[in-house]
């Protein structure tokens, strides 16, 4: 145990979390540094492979996402020096230049990685490639992406009708198309513009509602021709494209972040600062839903770095109201529900969360989870077919939760036993690191 009064350790071969917190005396206080944000992070290490000559990243995120996005374009060619959050160093080797591997590609545990490379391996004309993930990773959907693939004449095989990992991938000349898509989803998005990249003419993407926009900024900061309407959430590509090498700067993940801003809201007279945050427009949903809330939330120290806007966040604790989120402002924090929910619990009033169904093919369906974890503890969590029903002023109990090996479900488990009474043990907690390798470690530093 911790010397603090409030302990905070992992134990046994499982890394189960276990959170004790004191009866009396505790807040939160300090400065935080938050890992790099994954979805940049990705983008940055997939346009500098494909890019002319050498991408520098800095602040990449270490997590396992990353990690294997990094193998799988390792495995096709591309030169990428040890990851490491000082520089990375991607050697690309040119669009349309990717090496056909002499294995399956995996992607492990991360959507991102297996969803925005099917657009770019499609593109690849003579080229065959295989593409796997772990057992979590292989029950998720990808009908979202081979569907609008296919209609550019992409030639994809696999399980349950194309929609299911093992895929399997010809490369072929694609056509250019106008993909109205159903859902506001950055990574259809995103893999519809990589496959317009090499694809003759323009390839639009129209949403039904803003989705984030990282991909955008880096095209074209990598050189790539790039229409944006903002009016009809419509971008288009012009292909074939060329790239070219950058510099990238990785601002603070704000879906890290924003496990601290609960945790800082909710635990009585805590403050705490989170350093270097993306604040990107498209991903600033949690700051809007904790203000609706009532929470005391400053945006300090201004920038902007490598075309994302970055600031300081500091939050101090303070009573929370209930609200609706739903609506366009779901895909600006479709991450953050889970952390959401728990600053619900502890909101007077009813938190209605709607339009939100896409977290149950997640990597658990994230809205069971939820309501079945923090109803353990003593929370009043309704599941409805598309969010949840929170009553808040309930108190908690520890006891013993899941975290379904999903990495949101964890820390957002570990944030809400902070405000609960006794000791609350979290199964499978080393689940975190998919995206906050060191989020254990922070959470005793916060804690001491």
């Amino acid at each position: 145990m911790l010397a603090s009064p409030f302990a905070v350790e992992t134990i046994d071969r499982q890394q189960n979390l276990i959170v004790t917190r004191p009866q009396t005396g505790f807040c939160l206080r300090g400065r935080i540094r938050i890992p790099g944000d994954k979805s940049i992070s990705h983008r940055a290490l997939m346009l500098g492979a494909l890019a002319n000559g050498e991408t520098q990243i800095q602040g990449l995120l270490l997590g396992e996402d990353p990690r294997s996005t990094a193998s799988c374009f390792r495995a096709m060619g591309a030169e990428i020096s040890e990851l490491n959050t000082d520089l990375v160093r991607v050697k690309g080797i040119g669009l349309g230049q990717l090496q056909e591997p002499a294995d399956v590609l995996d992607a492990g545990n991360s959507g991102t990685t297996i969803r925005l490379m099917l657009g770019i391996l499609a593109s690849h004309p003579e080229r065959f490639f295989t593409v796997t993930g772990d057992s979590s990773l292989r029950s998720r959907p990808m009908s979202r992406v081979v569907k609008p693939l296919q209609q550019m004449e992409a030639q994809i095989w696999g399980r349950k009708g194309n929609s299911l990992a093992p895929l399997a991938i010809q490369g072929q000349n694609l056509k250019p198309i106008h993909y109205q898509s159903p859902i506001a989803s950055a990574q259809v998005k995103s893999c519809i513009l990589l496959a317009g990249l090499m694809t003759e003419g323009k390839t639009t993407v129209t949403e039904p509602a803003l989705s984030r926009d990282h991909s955008e900024r880096m095209l074209q900061a990598f050189g790539a021709q790039l229409s944006v309407d903002p009016q009809t959430h419509s971008v288009t590509v012009t292909g074939p494209a060329q790239l070219q090498g950058q510099q990238v700067v990785v601002p603070g993940d704000i879906s890290s972040a924003a496990f601290w801003l609960v945790a800082g809201a909710i635990v009585p007279d805590s403050e705490l600062v989170i350093e270097n945050v993306g604040v990107n427009p498209t991903r600033t949903g949690i700051l809007a839903a904790l203000e609706m809330m009532g929470a005391d939330i400053q945006l300090e120290n201004q920038r902007v770095v490598a075309g994302e806007p970055v600031a300081d966040l500091r939050v101090r604790s303070g009573g929370l109201k209930a609200c609706t989120i739903a609506g366009d402002l779901i895909p600006r924090l479709i991450d953050e529900i889970p952390i959401l929910a728990v600053a619900a619990v502890f909101a007077s009033g009813t938190t209605i969360i709607r339009d939100a169904a896409e977290l149950r093919v997640k990597e658990s369906d994230r809205l069971a989870a939820m309501a079945t974890e923090l109803n353990r503890m003593g929370a009043k969590v309704t599941e409805l077919p598309d969010g949840l029903e929170i009553t808040g002023g309930t108190a908690l109990k520890g006891t013993e939760v899941d975290s379904y090996t999903d990495h949101r479900i964890a820390m957002s488990l570990a944030i809400a036993a902070l405000n609960a009474s006794g000791t609350t043990t979290i199964s499978r907690a080393e689940a975190a690191a998919i995206s906050y390798p060191d989020f254990i470690p922070t959470l005793q530093q916060v804690c001491q």
